[in-house]
Order: structure tokens, then C-alpha cells, then sequence
């Protein structure tokens, strides 16, 4: 698909195919940076990498009107995904440290933690993206007297 066509696709698909890829990435880098770091590091790691991705493919390919300038972009754009991140890591944490142990869950249990808590951690920034991060600047309205 040309990347005209994708533009043509709604917004909330783009978003929700971008967000995907992003996640992937995030998914996917940890499992390598989990062999040199502890977990909760290796998930951070791996949130900075996804997020840069997403914000990458978002701002070209989701949100590419948006009359913010970049700077407000990416300072909204950071404080929606630290937010996201402190998300990702409480659910993440909660799942692997006392959910998944309480049904005896024991089969990839890092894995099932970070990927579900990517799940909700994606539902939570779409909102703060699409309302924030790349909204575009209201219009001033000239002379109000």
C-alpha cells in the first residue's frame, strides 16, 4: 500500500495499524534488552524505543495536520507517553507479580504481563494523542469586541 493510500484510510485505523507497529517494537525489543537488564528496566527501554516510533509514524501519518508546531508536539507527545509508561509499568508489574501468579499462570508470564499491559497503556494514549499531542491549535478569533 502507497503511503497516499494509507492516508486515505479513517484516522482511528491509521492509529490503530501505527500503534500496532509501535507496539510491536516495544513488544519485540524488550525480549533481547531483558538478557542485560532486569525487567523493569528492559520494559522502560523498550517503552523509549516504541514511543519513538510512534511518534515518528504518527505525526507523518495519523495526525500529518495538525497545526502544532513540532516542539508542542513532541513536549505533549512525551508527557501523554510517561503517563502511558507509568501505566504500562503498573499493569505490567501487577499482572507478573500477583495476577498471573494467583491462577498459576506460568507460561510466558513476562511476556503476557508487557503485552497486555501495552494493550491498555495503547487505549490510554490514543485518547491523550488525539486530544493533546497533535489536536490541532484552536483558531484564534480576531477582533472580540
Amino acid at each position: 500500500m502507497s503511503p497516499e493510500a494509507f492516508l486515505k484510510l479513517p484516522q482511528p485505523v491509521r492509529f490503530l495499524l501505527l500503534g500496532g507497529l509501535a507496539a510491536a517494537i516495544n513488544w519485540l525489543v524488550r525480549f533481547p534488552l531483558s538478557l542485560v537488564l532486569p525487567f523493569p528496566a528492559a520494559v522502560f527501554v523498550a517503552y523509549l524505543i516504541g514511543m519513538s516510533a510512534g511518534f515518528t509514524l504518527y505525526r507523518a501519518y495519523v495526525f500529518p495536520n495538525s497545526a502544532r508546531p513540532v516542539a508542542a508536539q513532541a513536549t505533549l507527545f512525551l508527557i501523554v507517553n510517561a503517563i502511558g509508561a507509568v501505566i504500562v509499568m503498573a499493569v505490567s508489574l501487577v499482572l507478573l507479580d500477583h495476577l498471573l501468579p494467583a491462577i498459576g499462570w506460568r507460561f510466558l508470564p513476562e511476556a503476557l504481563a508487557h503485552g497486555t499491559a501495552i494493550g491498555v497503556g495503547a487505549v490510554a494514549n490514543f485518547f491523550g494523542h488525539k486530544y493533546l499531542s497533535f489536536r490541532a491549535a484552536p483558531e484564534r478569533a480576531e477582533n472580540l469586541t
